[in-house]
């Protein structure tokens, strides 16, 4: 996906030549490994903030004034109706918030969350008169100011990894100047741990072979869904699995108060408790499961969608429902992999599955989804939608009275393009022309394209430029963008990745395959290379790009297809061609690693590559 900067209608359009870019992340597990010695306890992953959206008292916090946690009138609730309000009195004034909490020791993973709004009467924009700060023990981690205001909420994410095995204090500051209030107003404040310092000798990603079957309802507008969902998969690992964790990404837009997916009557297994602000469930298998035994659990499924040309949102009557099914965590060498949502980019990563949806709604929505669609009647004015999909690693769908025009690719790839209202027939016809053109050429180049159809919906109000899924993309009216969202259909579609922790994989390796589309050669890109500091490198994962996000796009959608440019005036044309096709061949329906990349790429040339690496900080 090209995630960027929420931004206005004429700030979209100049972005829009700029656009190409969302995420692929393709995995099929790794042969299994032998049995080894045992290694360390696995980190257990777990929210450490109590009460953090005040909804249960003010217990255990302390405030420096009774009116703090409120839910008097004035300000609203992120989730609920209580939240903390500091300052906001418009004279020389200090509030305070404060927890001791204990981030446990074993975990390499701490993120301390928070949404914020910051209400204020200063119209300065250049001088921070009033500040809140956020504070772990004597370390100050960030601060805000009147500089910050918003009409509503903003999710704020910290590294506090530092402070494992450390109980500290979790404190906020509020002060005011002598004049002109601001209100700093907190809720759903959340301090989660995941990933194990000592990673577990079996490196072998499981639960693999997932299949999911899926049977959802909508109401009139498929703004709402509910249903069932059961996922059958297999213990790869030589390690007995004693819990899986499904993965609720779109909680992100809501709160654990107010979660826009619910997951209810969990059968083959035992809910626990949600953590990673709500988007990950442990669920406690009956008994351990061996190495190659299968199991399925089950359970009820509610999803709400919100407001917002999203990839979880709604545009009016037109709805998008990008990462909104559950799907399975992946366990490896690292532990779980339950990485935090980056609305900078992407997090999801999961193995290639089997999906099997039935989508039941109102006869006049239309609904485009991941895989092979077919309609039948259902009761009075309804249509039951039927999708089928192999081997894919996330399932999103649309559903709206959109206008549909379709064809084939020269190929015989059959595509779909789906508009919403204020799309033109002419810009519906050149995106039909362009998703045409685009999908074999990157199949020409690397693979044919294995997901039967391609269905792209377009809307010109999408803040994020455009997103890709398995057989399925949101995008602009844009040729570059859509001919980059179709590219993921292999660099993360089928060649999967960790995108969390390497995004560069699939972000770097699209923008590539876009310029190569494009007939674009990428000459002296590299000599425009400008580095913020020495520890930006186009191999840094999303914690790193979600606090430089300025940088995300520049570097690892820049830089690296840049890097990949003179890796091929390296190697030469026709071998850096051989190899993107072989190493796509070999990781298909896989997953792809920095390591493994540069070994095949080593493995084509007697020239070292190791200065190249360096060079172009490539780290892995």
């Amino acid at each position: 996906m090209r995630s960027i900067p929420h931004r206005t209608i004429a700030t979209r359009a100049l972005a829009i030549a700029a656009l190409a870019a969302l995420s692929l992340l393709p995995v099929t597990p790794a042969a299994a490994a032998p049995p080894t010695a045992p290694s360390a306890a696995a980190c257990t992953p777990s929210q450490v903030v109590t009460n953090g959206g005040f909804e249960s008292g003010t217990s255990p916090w302390t405030q420096s004034s009774t009116s703090v946690i409120t839910s008097r009138s004035g300000q609203t609730a992120h989730g609920g109706t209580a939240y903390a309000w500091l300052d906001g009195v418009g004279s020389t004034h200090t509030d305070t918030l404060s927890q001791s909490v204990t981030i446990p020791a074993g975990c390499s993973t701490a993120t301390l969350s928070f949404w914020l709004h910051t209400d204020t009467a200063e119209t300065t924009s250049s001088v921070a008169y009033d500040k809140l700060t956020a504070k772990v023990g004597g370390t100050t981690l960030a601060t805000y100011s009147n500089l910050d205001k918003n009409t509503g909420y903003v999710r704020r994410s910290l590294d506090v990894s530092a402070f494992a095995g450390q109980t500290v204090s979790l404190a906020f500051t509020g002060t005011e100047d002598s004049s002109l209030r601001t209100s700093f107003v907190l809720d759903d404040i959340a301090l989660d741990t995941s990933g194990d310092t000592t990673p577990p000798a079996d490196s072998t990603r499981t639960p693999a072979a997932p299949s999911y079957t899926v049977s959802l309802t909508s109401n009139t507008s498929g703004t709402v869904w509910t249903g069932h969902e059961s996922a059958t998969f297999t213990n790869a690992s030589a390690t007995a699995l004693s819990e899986v964790y499904l993965r609720l990404w779109d909680n992100y837009h809501g709160s654990c108060s107010s979660m826009p997916v619910t997951v209810t009557n969990v059968t083959g297994g035992t809910a626990g408790s949600l953590s990673v602000a709500c988007t990950a469930l442990q669920i406690s298998l009956p008994a351990p499961l061996a190495q190659g035994q299968s199991a399925t659990i089950g359970f009820d499924l509610g999803i709400t969608v919100p407001s917002g040309a999203d990839r979880f949102g709604h545009d009016g009557a037109f709805s998008f429902v990008g990462n909104a099914l559950p799907v399975l965590a992946v366990k490896d060498g690292s532990g779980w992999h339950l990485d935090p949502y980056t609305n900078n980019g992407e997090s999801f990563y999961s193995l290639a599955a089997d999906f099997k949806v039935a989508l039941d709604h109102p006869s006049t929505l239309l609904v485009p989804a991941t895989g092979t669609s077919a309609d039948t009647p259902g009761s009075s004015g309804r249509t039951v939608t039927t999708a089928t999909a192999s081997k894919v690693r996330d399932f999103a769908w649309a559903a709206g009275p959109f206008t549909r025009i379709s064809g084939t690719s020269a190929a015989g790839t059959a595509i779909n393009v789906y508009s919403v209202s204020d799309i033109s027939s002419s810009d519906a016809q050149s995106m039909l022309s362009t998703a045409r053109t685009a999908v074999d050429a990157h199949a020409a180049r690397f693979g044919a394209y294995p997901y039967g159809e391609l269905d792209a919906v377009i809307d010109n109000n999408y803040w994020f430029g455009g997103m890709e899924y398995p057989g399925f993309v949101l995008d602009l009216v844009s040729t570059t963008a859509l001919t980059h969202e179709i590219g993921h259909q292999w660099w993360y579609g089928i060649v999967g990745d960790d995108e969390y922790n390497s995004p560069w994989l699939d972000e770097a390796f699209t923008d590539y395959a876009t310029d190569l589309a494009l007939g674009k050669t990428g000459t002296n890109c590299w000599n425009s290379v400008s580095w913020a500091s020495s520890a930006e490198k186009i191999t840094n994962s999303m914690a790193y790009w979600d606090t430089h996000s300025s940088r995300y796009s520049t570097v690892v959608y820049g830089y690296g297809k840049c890097a990949l440019h003179d890796l091929r005036r390296v190697l030469g044309d026709t071998a850096m061609a051989k190899l993107l096709k072989d190493y796509a061949t070999s990781h298909w329906y896989g997953v792809s690693t920095t390591s493994e990349f540069k070994a095949a790429a080593q493995a084509t040339t007697t020239t070292d590559l190791t200065s190249f690496w360096s060079t172009h900080r490539i780290d892995g």
